[in-house]
């Protein structure tokens, strides 16, 4: 016979909902706007009664004072919303990479509409969005973003202060990887658009007459998608590991 959850518990379900469901409100995977936010409210949910039991000592008793509830409340909002938007700026770095070969390969005036966004964006920016979301349901890594989230506890509790200070440094050091990582990614295509350009301008010093522009456009999309296609593992490759790193310093302390 199915018994009731006690009161302790019923709190303890809506401690934990309220962490998660503000966390996969940005989380990549959970939070897209082709997903219904019902489907997405219900996960949380269901999330939140499965964990009431591992995740019962790191939760407060129940408070007395209503102003403690609500700080309470608005304190595990801010973890989750963290937790979330943290996760949503590493796969800003796709969008950076993205950015990057579209300017390098002559397609940053071809922008067509991101679902992911819900935005303009590049040709290669949701080319590469698109798969690194597969890619995550495929191998099964959004798993690992759940355990985070779980794991979280241990190290930003409940009932500890907000460590703003340390938030804002990870926020920041989230920002500059994803930037070096975006450029990392890549790095192929703006070696040979330099030496595509660089060839071109030769050629058009020798011969001034010659119309190097409607040679050097189709030459510049040709290489740039070749190139592209042979550095498009790795450059995932990179991401991932980046993605995976940063993750767990953010949900691990390190």
């Amino acid at each position: 016979m199915f018994d009731l959850p006690a009161s302790g518990d019923v709190f303890s379900i809506f401690l934990i909902f309220v962490r998660v469901g503000a966390a996969l409100m940005l989380m990549p995977g959970f939070s897209e706007p082709y997903i219904f936010s019902r489907s997405r409210l219900l996960f949380a949910l269901t999330v939140s009664f499965l964990l009431v039991g591992p995740l019962s000592p790191y939760l407060p008793p129940p408070p007395t004072e209503m102003a403690d509830l609500i700080l309470l409340i608005f304190g595990e909002a801010l973890r989750g919303l963290f937790i979330g938007g943290a996760t949503r700026l590493m796969f800003a770095a796709l969008h950076i990479a993205g950015s990057t070969i579209a300017v390098q390969s002559g397609l940053a005036t071809a922008s067509v509409f991101d679902p992911n966004q819900s935005t303009q964006g590049t040709l290669p920016g949701n080319f590469l969005t698109t798969v690194a979301m597969v890619l995550l349901f495929v191998t099964d890594s959004h798993h690992m973003l759940l355990r985070g989230l779980i794991q979280s506890y241990a190290h930003l509790r409940t009932n500890d202060v907000l460590p703003v200070g340390d938030m804002a440094g990870f926020i920041t050091r989230i920002v500059q990887h994803g930037f070096d990582i975006g450029v990392q990614m890549a790095a192929p295509l703006l070696l040979v658009g330099l030496l595509t350009n660089l060839a071109m301008g030769i050629l058009n010093r020798l011969m001034p007459t010659f119309q190097v522009f409607f040679i050097a456009l189709p030459l510049q999309l040709l290489l740039s998608f070749a190139t592209l296609m042979l550095s498009f593992a790795a450059g995932l490759l990179i991401f991932f590991g980046f993605l995976e790193s940063e993750f767990s310093i953010l949900t691990q302390g390190g």
